[in-house]
């Protein structure tokens, strides 16, 4: 019999550890432990019902929960083969797989390794470029930059090339050659301007940090298009182009992290898309399963390929059989029901129902693109003294009693809701979250 009631929360104290949740928070009953989901509905072992405006935390779970025809073709297939080996052994679905990213990814990029995680996605990412670079002339070049606030893993270089979610710091020393430059947050500019008069220093700043590290000695700059941190920095007009510039100019490979904004998160197949540039690198995974099994690729464009005589690098599961037809059939629905589209006209509505909220006092910013969007906390006349961290629990916590799940992002309320919910599913959580956002604005006045 499945562990449930207060037996899950017990035995979760005593056998489970709790990812970046304080022990205190643990005690406290903090996490949620779910048993049932069906489309963007979840219940817990206690028997609470929720609306997921958060695709399982992690944006992960596009196509929301109990989607028969995810199930039915992974069941398929581990009938078929559940697991083909790795190195020089791969399943056909994999093959199969890389083919379609390659038609489905922006530019040149045509060829795939899979591992498990983003993290791992990355940690290739960066050995990718590091031997490109060895083998067309730079062979010192074993630094990488990225910027602060950016996430992109929490174990080895991405973990190092990492600026959020506090994983790196209680790690290091990590491994050397790694290091970040301001990110283009413009309501916190690290150079005290203001754009657009500000001319993106932070974008040329990366040319000057080259210079500074060495462009012989650097092979690559990481970056989340749109950062997570403190939810949904839609970088300025201009930028991202810009530091695509800099980077050819100085042969150093562009690494687009699309682990969260991959497959149709903010209204486009990839993130990258609404500035049409073309990275060298792309990391993908999180929606590129719908979270139905663990999966994530490296694709790189066919230069960087053509570049290797060996990739030295192996994954136990990666190219997983079950996974990539999870892949493979999650894109084909992504495709044939229309969700890419879905998801830009969905998220006018949960972009407009959010702005509902800007009369409220301590709300500085909502800002979103896709169905991926956040709510900005802050005090004073321009919004840039930061709401205490336990007010903005009490939001979360007070919209999940109403039955609604939405995250805390340090600064910010997220909300990044699967593909699939409809309008009045989506109506419904909102106006739970903004019962939630009223009751607490009104305790703090």
């Amino acid at each position: 019999m499945p562990l449930s009631g207060r037996d899950a929360y017990n035995a979760a104290r005593e056998f489970y550890i709790w990812p970046r949740v304080p022990r205190a928070d643990v005690e406290a009953g903090f996490p949620l432990i779910f048993e049932e989901g069906k489309g963007v509905h979840l219940r817990d072992v206690e028997g609470n019902e929720y609306i997921d405006l958060m695709s399982g935390s992690t944006r992960a779970s596009a196509l929301g929960y109990a989607d028969e025809r995810m199930v039915a073709a992974i069941s398929s297939q581990l009938l078929t083969l559940h697991y083909a080996g790795t190195g020089s052994q791969a399943a056909a679905p994999a093959i199969e797989l890389a083919q379609r990213l390659a038609a489905l990814t922006p530019g040149d990029l045509t060829a795939t390794v899979f591992t498990g995680s983003g993290s791992e996605a990355n940690e290739a990412a960066i050995k990718l470029a590091k031997l490109y670079q060895r083998e067309r002339g730079k062979p010192r070049a074993y630094k990488v930059i990225s910027r602060w606030e950016d996430y992109h893993g929490s174990l080895g270089g991405a973990q190092e090339a990492s600026d959020w979610l506090g994983v790196r710091v209680p790690s290091e020393p990590g491994p050397p050659g790694f290091s970040r430059i301001p990110a283009p947050t413009c309501s916190r500019c690290a150079f005290g301007l203001e754009f657009p008069s500000c001319n993106l220093r932070c974008a040329d700043f990366l040319a000057d940090h080259i210079e500074h590290e060495g462009p012989e000695l650097v092979s690559a700059f990481l970056v989340e298009p749109i950062p997570q941190a403190n939810g949904v920095q839609i970088p300025p007009p201009g930028y991202l182009e810009r530091v695509v510039e800099i980077c050819r100019r100085y042969e150093v490979l562009f690494i687009a992290d699309e682990v969260i904004t991959g497959f149709g998160r903010t209204g486009e197949w990839f993130g990258v898309q609404h500035w049409e540039i073309e990275p060298d690198i792309m990391t993908v995974a999180k929606a590129i399963t719908a979270g139905y099994l663990p999966l994530a690729a490296t694709i790189v464009r066919r230069e960087v390929r053509d570049a290797l005589t060996l990739f030295p690098d192996i994954h136990t599961f990666g190219g997983h059989p079950a996974s990539a037809v999870a892949a493979l059939t999650a894109l084909s629905i992504y495709e044939s029901d229309g969700l890419i589209d879905r998801a830009e006209e969905l998220g006018l509505e949960l972009l407009a129902g959010l702005q509902r909220l800007s009369d409220l006092s301590i709300v500085a910013d909502v800002r979103g693109l896709g169905l991926w969007a956040a709510v900005e906390f802050g005090m004073g006349p321009d919004g840039r003294i930061q709401l205490a961290q336990e007010a903005l629990r009490a939001i979360v916590l007070r919209a999940r009693s109403l039955g609604v799940l939405v995250s805390q992002n340090a600064r910010s309320i997220e909300l990044a809701p699967p593909f699939v919910i409809t309008s009045e599913e989506l109506a419904d959580g909102l106006a739970r979250f903004e019962q939630a956002m009223r009751e607490v604005c009104a305790s703090l006045e």
